[in-house]
């Protein structure tokens, strides 16, 4: 057994990642005890979550639909109604703000003054970022550049995109992968990433959108893969486990897509042991985010139940991937 100074007992020296396993390994209170002979990031290697939770914005859509509650207010509901300290926006919802600095303000006031941290905004209806067009491509771009500036504005890292487009999958890909090229680069300028999700079509082909990623061949461009957004066309669907493994080299933010729970409050559709273990593996340790939009459990029970289960597997993972 090592010793808490780094010593296997005798004396010896033995290499920090072999003593923090053993440190993790001993009683709660002796290692509080102990906590003196640990340095400071040895402590914090020892109390970091596998992964933390967030909130994905569109797990309450219908409730901002219906003008129940604004995005303004999406950041404090976060954490006073779910405890939940990091939020994922969706563009939708901020109407035509995106260039509004007295707006983004207040957002960014009432997520500050919340404790909750805003991660990304997830944007759709901007075009096609593959579009065959040069010029339509290039609008899609520039469509975006707005709201990678209200991401830098918010404190966000990441903006969330889509990799639509039309031809065979060759020519998709080149086209998707230079309009990503040309708005990352935009966006690595303000130190914000580009996310592509699995999301329909082609985009559903983990595969395929892997191999986008590594055309663009730019470390600001990555994936947010998605746990059930695997539907390529009518009646197909690629398979949704070897989709995240296939996205997780490239991830930088993850979302907990849920739809529906059995009497035990597992996911009906997805195994989130399973799932989870798919994302740990890549080394993952970001946050995961809570999507809901099953059409049997209200938003608010969704959400909780997600966030439930998230936490319960987070639990039985940790000694697991120590």
């Amino acid at each position: 057994m090592a010793g808490l100074d780094g010593s296997d007992g005798d004396g010896r020296s033995i290499p920090r990642r072999e003593f923090l396993a053993a440190a993790a390994a001993l009683p709660g209170a002796l290692i509080v005890r102990r906590a003196a002979t640990l340095s400071a990031s040895d402590v914090a290697v020892l109390d970091e979550p596998l992964f933390r939770i967030s909130l994905a914005e569109w797990s309450l859509h219908r409730a901002l639909g219906a003008g129940a509650l604004t995005n303004l207010d999406f950041p404090g509901v976060a954490r006073a109604d779910y405890g939940i300290e990091a939020v994922e926006y969706v563009n939708t919802f901020f109407g035509d703000r995106a260039k509004d600095k007295d707006y983004l303000g207040e957002l960014k006031r009432r997520a500050d003054d919340a404790g909750v941290r805003s991660l990304l905004i997830m944007c759709d209806g901007e075009g096609a970022i593959g579009d065959p067009s040069d010029g339509a491509r290039m609008r899609t771009v520039e469509n975006h550049y707005r709201w990678v500036e209200a991401a830098k504005f918010l404190g966000c890292h990441s903006i969330r995109v889509n990799a639509q487009s039309d031809g065979t999958p060759e020519e998709q890909r080149a086209l998707a992968a230079d309009g990503l090229r040309r708005l990352t680069e935009f966006a690595a300028d303000r130190e914000i990433n580009v996310l592509v999700e699995n999301h329909g079509g082609l985009s559903s082909n983990g595969q395929w959108l892997a191999s986008v990623i590594e055309v663009v061949g730019h470390p600001r461009c990555g994936t947010l893969p998605d746990f059930g957004n695997f539907r390529i066309g009518d009646e197909e669907w690629y398979d949704r486990y070897r989709g995240v493994a296939e996205l997780m080299p490239y991830a930088k933010a993850v979302s907990a897509k849920s739809n529906g729970f059995d009497e035990r409050g597992e996911e009906r559709q997805t195994d989130f042991l399973r799932m989870l273990r798919v994302v740990l593996d890549a080394g993952y340790r970001g946050h995961l985010g809570v999507e809901y939009e099953g059409p049997t459990l209200s938003e608010p029970d969704g959400i909780r139940a997600t966030k439930a289960l998230l936490e319960r597997v987070r639990a039985r993972l940790t000694e697991e991937y120590r």
